[in-house]
Protein backbone atom coordinates (compact mmCIF):
# COMPACT_ATOMS: atom_id res chain seq x y z
CA UNK A 1 0.00 0.00 0.00
CA UNK A 2 1.44 3.24 -0.64
CA UNK A 3 2.46 5.04 2.28
CA UNK A 4 0.99 8.60 3.13
CA UNK A 5 4.05 10.50 3.49
CA UNK A 6 5.58 9.37 0.01
CA UNK A 7 2.10 10.46 -1.90
CA UNK A 8 1.54 13.90 -0.39
CA UNK A 9 5.47 14.77 -0.79
CA UNK A 10 5.22 14.19 -4.49
CA UNK A 11 3.45 16.98 -6.93
CA UNK A 12 4.09 15.71 -10.66
CA UNK A 13 1.62 12.83 -12.38
CA UNK A 14 5.10 11.20 -13.43
CA UNK A 15 6.53 10.95 -9.83
CA UNK A 16 2.94 9.64 -8.53
CA UNK A 17 2.92 7.01 -10.74
CA UNK A 18 6.39 5.97 -10.09
CA UNK A 19 5.83 6.28 -6.24
CA UNK A 20 2.68 4.25 -6.36
CA UNK A 21 4.58 1.00 -8.35
CA UNK A 22 7.93 1.27 -6.60
CA UNK A 23 6.14 1.45 -3.05
CA UNK A 24 3.66 -0.95 -3.45
CA UNK A 25 6.45 -3.75 -4.91
CA UNK A 26 8.58 -3.49 -1.79
CA UNK A 27 7.93 -6.63 -0.18
CA UNK A 28 8.55 -8.55 2.99
CA UNK A 29 9.59 -8.47 6.75
CA UNK A 30 12.88 -7.48 8.51
CA UNK A 31 15.55 -10.76 7.90
CA UNK A 32 15.77 -10.91 11.64
CA UNK A 33 12.66 -11.75 11.99
CA UNK A 34 12.64 -15.08 10.09
CA UNK A 35 16.03 -16.37 12.02
CA UNK A 36 15.46 -16.37 15.24
CA UNK A 37 12.19 -17.97 16.46
CA UNK A 38 12.47 -21.45 17.88
CA UNK A 39 11.13 -23.89 14.81
CA UNK A 40 7.51 -25.75 14.38
CA UNK A 41 6.15 -28.79 12.70
CA UNK A 42 4.91 -27.72 9.30
CA UNK A 43 2.16 -29.44 8.62
CA UNK A 44 1.09 -30.37 4.53
CA UNK A 45 2.69 -27.77 2.83
CA UNK A 46 1.71 -28.55 -0.45
CA UNK A 47 -1.31 -30.89 0.18
CA UNK A 48 -3.38 -27.70 -1.34
CA UNK A 49 -1.96 -27.31 -4.77
CA UNK A 50 -2.59 -24.35 -7.01
CA UNK A 51 -0.47 -22.32 -9.47
CA UNK A 52 -2.05 -19.15 -7.89
CA UNK A 53 -0.97 -19.47 -4.37
CA UNK A 54 0.87 -22.17 -1.86
CA UNK A 55 0.21 -22.58 2.01
CA UNK A 56 2.33 -23.90 4.79
CA UNK A 57 0.67 -24.78 7.63
CA UNK A 58 2.08 -24.75 11.29
CA UNK A 59 0.89 -25.86 14.95
CA UNK A 60 -2.50 -26.91 15.70
CA UNK A 61 -5.91 -25.53 17.19
CA UNK A 62 -8.55 -22.29 15.76
CA UNK A 63 -7.24 -21.30 12.25
CA UNK A 64 -5.59 -18.35 11.50
CA UNK A 65 -4.37 -17.75 8.17
CA UNK A 66 -1.99 -14.77 7.31
CA UNK A 67 -1.74 -13.44 4.12
CA UNK A 68 1.55 -11.07 2.53
CA UNK A 69 0.81 -8.02 0.84
CA UNK A 70 2.16 -6.96 -2.39
CA UNK A 71 5.46 -8.43 -3.38
CA UNK A 72 6.04 -9.95 -0.16
CA UNK A 73 6.94 -13.20 0.92
CA UNK A 74 5.20 -15.26 3.28
CA UNK A 75 8.75 -14.19 5.71
CA UNK A 76 6.55 -11.53 6.82
CA UNK A 77 4.68 -13.36 9.22
CA UNK A 78 7.30 -15.72 10.02
CA UNK A 79 7.66 -14.29 13.85
CA UNK A 80 4.28 -13.95 14.45
CA UNK A 81 3.32 -17.41 12.97
CA UNK A 82 5.51 -19.20 15.24
CA UNK A 83 4.47 -17.20 18.01
CA UNK A 84 1.13 -18.08 17.14
CA UNK A 85 1.31 -21.54 16.43
CA UNK A 86 1.63 -22.99 19.90
CA UNK A 87 -2.07 -22.23 20.68
CA UNK A 88 -3.49 -22.05 16.66
CA UNK A 89 -2.97 -23.30 13.72
CA UNK A 90 -1.67 -21.49 11.02
CA UNK A 91 -2.28 -20.84 7.12
CA UNK A 92 0.96 -18.90 5.79
CA UNK A 93 0.09 -18.03 2.49
CA UNK A 94 2.36 -16.99 -0.40
CA UNK A 95 0.57 -15.70 -3.45
CA UNK A 96 2.27 -16.24 -6.71
CA UNK A 97 4.48 -14.53 -8.77
CA UNK A 98 5.63 -12.91 -5.31
CA UNK A 99 9.27 -13.17 -3.64
CA UNK A 100 9.94 -15.86 -6.08
CA UNK A 101 7.12 -17.69 -6.29
CA UNK A 102 6.11 -18.48 -10.00
CA UNK A 103 4.01 -16.88 -11.79
CA UNK A 104 2.10 -18.21 -14.98
CA UNK A 105 -0.61 -15.96 -16.05
CA UNK A 106 1.08 -13.84 -18.27
CA UNK A 107 -0.71 -10.52 -18.24
CA UNK A 108 -3.79 -12.32 -17.33
CA UNK A 109 -6.17 -11.47 -13.88
CA UNK A 110 -4.70 -11.48 -10.62
CA UNK A 111 -7.09 -10.48 -7.78
CA UNK A 112 -10.18 -12.41 -8.42
CA UNK A 113 -8.70 -15.92 -9.08
CA UNK A 114 -6.22 -15.62 -6.15
CA UNK A 115 -9.35 -15.22 -4.29
CA UNK A 116 -11.19 -17.84 -5.54
CA UNK A 117 -8.65 -20.04 -4.76
CA UNK A 118 -8.34 -18.79 -1.35
CA UNK A 119 -11.85 -19.95 -0.79
CA UNK A 120 -11.04 -22.89 -2.41
CA UNK A 121 -8.07 -23.36 0.00
CA UNK A 122 -10.66 -22.93 3.30
CA UNK A 123 -13.43 -24.86 1.64
CA UNK A 124 -11.46 -28.19 0.52
CA UNK A 125 -9.34 -27.67 4.04
CA UNK A 126 -11.88 -27.97 6.29
CA UNK A 127 -10.86 -24.73 7.59
CA UNK A 128 -14.26 -23.37 10.36
CA UNK A 129 -14.75 -19.68 9.79
CA UNK A 130 -11.01 -18.58 10.18
CA UNK A 131 -9.41 -15.17 11.07
CA UNK A 132 -7.69 -13.89 8.11
CA UNK A 133 -5.58 -11.59 8.94
CA UNK A 134 -3.45 -9.42 5.63
CA UNK A 135 -1.11 -7.08 5.15
CA UNK A 136 -1.64 -4.12 2.71
CA UNK A 137 -2.60 -5.33 -0.58
CA UNK A 138 -3.22 -9.02 1.80
CA UNK A 139 -5.52 -6.50 3.51
CA UNK A 140 -6.89 -5.90 0.60
CA UNK A 141 -8.03 -8.99 -0.51
CA UNK A 142 -9.11 -10.32 3.11
CA UNK A 143 -11.85 -7.91 2.92
CA UNK A 144 -12.85 -8.73 -0.51
CA UNK A 145 -12.46 -12.59 0.76
CA UNK A 146 -15.18 -11.78 3.52
CA UNK A 147 -17.43 -9.76 1.02
CA UNK A 148 -17.39 -12.44 -1.65
CA UNK A 149 -17.53 -15.58 0.75
CA UNK A 150 -19.05 -14.19 3.98
CA UNK A 151 -19.88 -17.88 5.31
CA UNK A 152 -15.73 -18.83 4.91
CA UNK A 153 -14.74 -15.85 6.73
CA UNK A 154 -14.75 -15.16 11.09
CA UNK A 155 -13.14 -12.07 11.02
CA UNK A 156 -10.88 -10.34 9.07
CA UNK A 157 -7.30 -8.09 10.30
CA UNK A 158 -6.09 -5.49 8.26
CA UNK A 159 -2.85 -4.25 8.63
CA UNK A 160 -2.14 -0.53 6.98
CA UNK A 161 -4.60 -1.39 4.29
CA UNK A 162 -7.13 0.76 2.21
CA UNK A 163 -10.46 -0.66 1.18
CA UNK A 164 -9.88 1.88 -1.85
CA UNK A 165 -6.19 2.16 -2.23
CA UNK A 166 -6.17 4.57 -5.29
CA UNK A 167 -8.54 6.83 -1.94
CA UNK A 168 -5.15 8.35 -1.87
CA UNK A 169 -5.26 10.61 -4.72
CA UNK A 170 -7.84 12.13 -3.09
CA UNK A 171 -11.23 11.83 -1.24
CA UNK A 172 -13.19 12.56 -4.71
CA UNK A 173 -11.02 9.39 -6.44
CA UNK A 174 -12.66 7.00 -8.47
CA UNK A 175 -11.40 3.45 -9.98
CA UNK A 176 -11.86 4.96 -13.14
CA UNK A 177 -10.36 8.49 -12.40
CA UNK A 178 -7.28 6.14 -11.08
CA UNK A 179 -6.56 4.21 -13.89
CA UNK A 180 -4.08 6.35 -16.10
CA UNK A 181 -2.26 6.28 -13.09
CA UNK A 182 -2.67 2.48 -12.42
CA UNK A 183 -1.76 2.24 -16.10
CA UNK A 184 1.55 4.03 -15.75
CA UNK A 185 2.50 2.40 -12.91
CA UNK A 186 2.17 -0.87 -14.79
CA UNK A 187 3.97 0.16 -17.50
CA UNK A 188 6.80 1.97 -15.39
CA UNK A 189 7.17 -1.61 -13.29
CA UNK A 190 7.73 -3.16 -16.69
CA UNK A 191 9.82 -0.85 -18.62
CA UNK A 192 12.52 -0.51 -15.49
CA UNK A 193 15.81 -1.72 -16.34
CA UNK A 194 17.62 -4.13 -13.56
CA UNK A 195 19.65 -1.93 -12.11
CA UNK A 196 16.72 1.54 -12.06
CA UNK A 197 14.87 -0.88 -10.54
CA UNK A 198 16.69 -2.20 -7.72
CA UNK A 199 17.96 0.99 -6.74
CA UNK A 200 14.36 2.59 -6.86
CA UNK A 201 13.55 -0.42 -4.29
CA UNK A 202 16.16 0.76 -2.04
CA UNK A 203 14.50 4.42 -2.17
CA UNK A 204 11.17 3.35 -1.05
CA UNK A 205 12.05 0.79 1.27
CA UNK A 206 13.30 3.62 3.66
CA UNK A 207 9.82 5.44 3.99
CA UNK A 208 8.26 1.47 4.64
CA UNK A 209 9.99 0.28 7.63
CA UNK A 210 12.72 2.05 10.44
CA UNK A 211 14.61 -1.28 10.41
CA UNK A 212 17.62 -1.19 7.49
CA UNK A 213 17.48 -5.39 8.27
CA UNK A 214 13.80 -5.11 7.30
CA UNK A 215 14.25 -2.71 4.06
CA UNK A 216 17.13 -5.09 2.76
CA UNK A 217 14.87 -7.95 2.86
CA UNK A 218 12.25 -5.81 0.78
CA UNK A 219 14.11 -5.13 -1.96
CA UNK A 220 15.63 -8.55 -2.21
CA UNK A 221 11.96 -9.94 -2.63
CA UNK A 222 10.83 -7.78 -5.05
CA UNK A 223 13.58 -8.25 -7.02
CA UNK A 224 12.62 -11.95 -6.99
CA UNK A 225 9.14 -11.07 -7.85
CA UNK A 226 7.40 -11.90 -11.67
CA UNK A 227 7.65 -8.48 -13.62
CA UNK A 228 4.34 -9.13 -15.32
CA UNK A 229 2.74 -9.96 -11.96
CA UNK A 230 3.57 -6.82 -10.79
CA UNK A 231 2.31 -5.16 -12.93
CA UNK A 232 -0.95 -6.78 -13.09
CA UNK A 233 -1.61 -6.84 -9.78
CA UNK A 234 -0.55 -3.29 -8.78
CA UNK A 235 -2.95 -2.13 -12.10
CA UNK A 236 -6.01 -3.88 -10.18
CA UNK A 237 -5.05 -3.01 -6.64
CA UNK A 238 -5.40 0.62 -7.97
CA UNK A 239 -8.45 0.40 -9.72
CA UNK A 240 -10.65 -2.04 -7.46
CA UNK A 241 -12.77 -0.03 -5.01
CA UNK A 242 -13.91 -2.42 -1.81
CA UNK A 243 -15.67 0.48 -0.48
CA UNK A 244 -19.21 -0.31 -1.92
CA UNK A 245 -19.38 -4.05 0.00
CA UNK A 246 -18.60 -2.33 3.29
CA UNK A 247 -21.99 -1.47 4.42
CA UNK A 248 -23.59 -5.13 3.39
CA UNK A 249 -20.59 -6.53 5.57
CA UNK A 250 -21.60 -8.60 8.77
CA UNK A 251 -17.87 -10.16 9.37
CA UNK A 252 -15.55 -8.20 12.30
CA UNK A 253 -13.25 -6.13 11.08
CA UNK A 254 -10.40 -4.69 12.70
CA UNK A 255 -8.13 -2.01 10.78
CA UNK A 256 -4.50 -1.27 12.28
CA UNK A 257 -2.68 1.41 10.67
CA UNK A 258 0.41 3.27 11.40
CA UNK A 259 1.54 6.54 12.32
CA UNK A 260 5.18 8.05 12.65
CA UNK A 261 6.20 11.43 13.76
CA UNK A 262 9.61 10.69 12.31
CA UNK A 263 9.36 9.68 8.56
CA UNK A 264 6.01 8.15 8.24
CA UNK A 265 2.43 9.47 8.43
CA UNK A 266 1.44 11.71 10.72
CA UNK A 267 -1.13 10.72 13.09
CA UNK A 268 -3.61 13.41 12.21
CA UNK A 269 -3.53 12.52 8.29
CA UNK A 270 -3.21 8.91 9.24
CA UNK A 271 -6.83 9.08 11.43
CA UNK A 272 -8.47 11.16 8.58
CA UNK A 273 -7.73 8.88 5.82
CA UNK A 274 -8.86 5.74 7.76
CA UNK A 275 -12.09 7.22 9.38
CA UNK A 276 -13.02 8.29 6.01
CA UNK A 277 -11.96 4.96 4.17
CA UNK A 278 -13.70 2.73 6.80
CA UNK A 279 -16.85 5.03 7.44
CA UNK A 280 -18.98 2.57 5.60
CA UNK A 281 -18.66 -0.22 7.47
CA UNK A 282 -20.51 -1.06 10.50
CA UNK A 283 -18.79 -1.47 13.47
CA UNK A 284 -15.01 -1.50 12.18
CA UNK A 285 -12.39 -1.16 14.67
CA UNK A 286 -9.44 1.32 13.88
CA UNK A 287 -6.37 0.96 15.77
CA UNK A 288 -3.50 3.75 14.96
CA UNK A 289 -0.31 2.37 15.95
CA UNK A 290 2.64 4.70 16.81
CA UNK A 291 6.16 4.61 15.58
CA UNK A 292 6.00 2.22 12.91
CA UNK A 293 5.76 2.83 9.20
CA UNK A 294 3.98 0.18 6.99
CA UNK A 295 5.41 -3.03 8.33
CA UNK A 296 3.77 -2.63 11.27
CA UNK A 297 4.49 -6.34 12.24
CA UNK A 298 8.23 -5.21 11.99
CA UNK A 299 8.62 -2.18 13.35
CA UNK A 300 6.50 -2.88 16.11
CA UNK A 301 6.56 -6.78 16.73
CA UNK A 302 5.45 -6.57 20.73
CA UNK A 303 2.35 -4.17 20.21
CA UNK A 304 1.48 -6.00 17.18
CA UNK A 305 1.01 -9.13 18.82
CA UNK A 306 -0.49 -7.73 21.31
CA UNK A 307 -3.48 -6.39 18.81
CA UNK A 308 -2.99 -9.82 17.41
CA UNK A 309 -4.22 -11.92 20.30
CA UNK A 310 -6.95 -9.23 21.19
CA UNK A 311 -8.37 -9.74 18.25
CA UNK A 312 -8.75 -13.47 18.06
CA UNK A 313 -9.57 -13.18 21.69
CA UNK A 314 -12.59 -10.74 21.10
Amino acid sequence: MLHLRHFVARSTLRAVCLASASLLVAGASALAVRAEAAPVAVAARDAFVSDRLSVEVLGSGPDVVLIPGYASSREVWRAEATRLAATRRVHLVQLAGFAGEPWTHGDGPFLEPMIGELARYVRESGLERPAVIGHSMGGLTALLLAQGHPDLVGKVMSVDSLPFFSALFGPTATAESARPFADQAAAAILAADEAGFGAQQGQTAIGLARDPATREAMVAWSIASDRQALATAIREVMTTDARPGLAAMTTPVWALYASDADGGAPAAMADGMWGREYAGLPGVRLIRVDGSRHFIMADQPARFAELVDQFLAD
